[in-house]
Parts: C-alpha cells; sequence; structure tokens
C-alpha cells in the first residue's frame, strides 16, 4: 500500500464499536485507555476488552475506574480488566504509571482529554489544555516506548478533534504568556499536538513496528463538554455545520478509536487522520471536517517532539 492511498472501510459514521471489531481477536494482547472511566473511553475498552484483550484502565479517578471495570467485566466475562491511577497533568504521576508497567504493551489509547476549561495553569506554569492533552499523553507514550516496541506491531491511538481545525500549534506562545487566553484556541492547539504525535511516533518508531495514527470521534455527549454550556453547544455545532447532524452515542464515538486500535486494514500504517471510520480528507474551508494540513506536517511534528522533551525536563 503506497503512502497516498486513502483509506477507506466498510463502516461508517453511524456503526459502532462493537461492528468495528467484529471477528477481531484480541487474546493475549495488553491495552491501557487513558481516561477509561469515562464517556467514549469506557465503550473503547469494553469493546477491546471483549475482543479478548487485557485492558488497563488509566484513570484519575479510581473509584470511578473501579466501578467501570467491574461493569465491563459483568458484560463481557472478560476477567483481565485492571485500573491503574494516572493524571496526566501531573508529570510524576505519569513517571509513577510508566514505572508501575511491566513487559510488552500492545495498543495504547490516548483517549482522556479536557475541553475548553476556564484558563488553569499546571504548577509547572503550563496551559492545563495542553499540559493534559498533549504532554501528559507525550510523557506517558515516550515512557512506554520500551514496551510498545518488545510488543511487535503496536499501535498508538491519538484520540484528537476536529477541534484541530481552530488552531495550530503556536510554538511562539503556546502556554498563552503573551496572548490572551482562549479556551477554544487552546483546546485546538492540543488536538492539534495530538495529531502531530501520531505523525513523528510513527516516523521515529516504524523500525520498531510501532505505528501512531490520530482520529477524531464525532460530536458525542460526555463529561468531556463539562466546561461547556448548552448555549456553547448550540452555537459551535451551528459554526461547524453540524446543527442538523445527530449525536453520536458514546458506541458510535468510541468506533474509529477501535477502528485505529484493531483494524488489519492499517497494519504498517501510520502518520494518518481518521474520522466516521475512515482517513479524513483534507480539510477545506468552509467545513468542519478533514484534517488541516498544519497537523500532518512533519517539521511541525518534529518541532513539536523537540520542545516537548525541552519543557517536560525542565
Amino acid at each position: 500500500m503506497t503512502a497516498s492511498t486513502r483509506i477507506s472501510t466498510p463502516f461508517s459514521a453511524d456503526s459502532t464499536a462493537a461492528e468495528v471489531a467484529a471477528g477481531v481477536d484480541l487474546t493475549g494482547r495488553r491495552v491501557i485507555v487513558t481516561g477509561g472511566a469515562s464517556g467514549i473511553g469506557i465503550e473503547t475498552a469494553r469493546t477491546l476488552a471483549d475482543s479478548g484483550a487485557q485492558v488497563t484502565l488509566a484513570v484519575r479517578d479510581v473509584a470511578a475506574g473501579e466501578r467501570t471495570a467491574k461493569d465491563i467485566v459483568d458484560t463481557t466475562g472478560n476477567q483481565r480488566i485492571l485500573v491503574a491511577p494516572l493524571d496526566l497533568a501531573d508529570p510524576a504521576s505519569v513517571a509513577s504509571f510508566v514505572a508501575s508497567w511491566d513487559g510488552p504493551l500492545h495498543i495504547l489509547v490516548n483517549n482522556a482529554g479536557v475541553m475548553a476549561s476556564p484558563e488553569t495553569r499546571t504548577p509547572e506554569g503550563w496551559e492545563l489544555q495542553f499540559a493534559t492533552n498533549h504532554l501528559g499523553h507525550f510523557a506517558l507514550t515516550t515512557g512506554l516506548h520500551r514496551a510498545l516496541a518488545s510488543a511487535g506491531g503496536a499501535r498508538i491511538v491519538s484520540v484528537s478533534s476536529s477541534g484541530h481545525l481552530r488552531s495550530p500549534v503556536v510554538f511562539d506562545d503556546i502556554h498563552f504568556r503573551q496572548r490572551a487566553y482562549e479556551p477554544w484556541s487552546a483546546y485546538g492547539q492540543s488536538k492539534t499536538a495530538n495529531v502531530l504525535l501520531a505523525v513523528e511516533a510513527t516516523r521515529r518508531w516504524a523500525d520498531d513496528g510501532i505505528t501512531a495514527n490520530a482520529l477524531m470521534p464525532g460530536g458525542i455527549r460526555t463529561r468531556l463538554q463539562r466546561y461547556v454550556t448548552e448555549e456553547d453547544l448550540t452555537r459551535l455545532r451551528a459554526e461547524a455545520g453540524a446543527a442538523s447532524v445527530p449525536w453520536k452515542t458514546p458506541e458510535q464515538g468510541a468506533a474509529t478509536s477501535v477502528l485505529v486500535a484493531t483494524s488489519p486494514l492499517l497494519d504498517g500504517i501510520g502518520g494518518r487522520y481518521f474520522e466516521d471510520c475512515a482517513e479524513a480528507e483534507p480539510h477545506r474551508s468552509g467545513v468542519r471536517s478533514g484534517v488541516a494540513a498544519y497537523a500532518l506536517d512533519p517539521e511541525a511534528a518534529a518541532r513539536l517532539w523537540e520542545v516537548s522533551v525541552q519543557t517536560l525536563a525542565g
């Protein structure tokens, strides 16, 4: 398959995660799902568990994780559901999670996130959305590189958003120290960063058999929108031309994540962006779909990797 071949699948915006995973056997595979105790993270984890994987829910709220794990065990019969604490905005928490991981990792689903939060900074002074959505996942992913490499054919799933169309990574002022804070721009650049991570991880780690792809799950009502008012949601959907598009269910919202994690159509394929269970077209002006050229820019991806390493090193 050539690099220019756009990947299509038999699935669509209406497909569910279970439909996408039908026939996939993940017995013996080990999976991590960040944010696995809420929203589409639950259904992503449930579907991967139902396919036979050992699934670790990496969550801030361990009690919620335990409740979710029990529910997944009850609904799938898979007893191999684990829960581990992970606060992506806290480098020490990420380091502790990485240190506790032993053995191979076949699928890493970087699913957790925060959307359009009020201006908040971590103790390091990092803007919260960038710190959580990108830096935390970057530290987790690079920290688990050896585990991914040892798995043979490992996949990284980077949950982005059409929100990436709102902003490239603004390298001159990532953390809004000079410019006025705007929650949707901050969210947008963090989601662009999710795509760029997939681009650069694939480039760097292809020889280890690791591929990474990014995706837009679709519009789903979850706690991700806890900082967003109903009026905001109505306005944003109208701006996106999505006012008449139905919300996806969590089961439909998890479908593209599960596709990227498991589909044999993606064997050896990385550095791409998917939506509605297919590789996205390039973004066109006037629509809120597709992938921005800046999100797939290899130079920006390489630069972001170096900036992230330097930022985390302090």
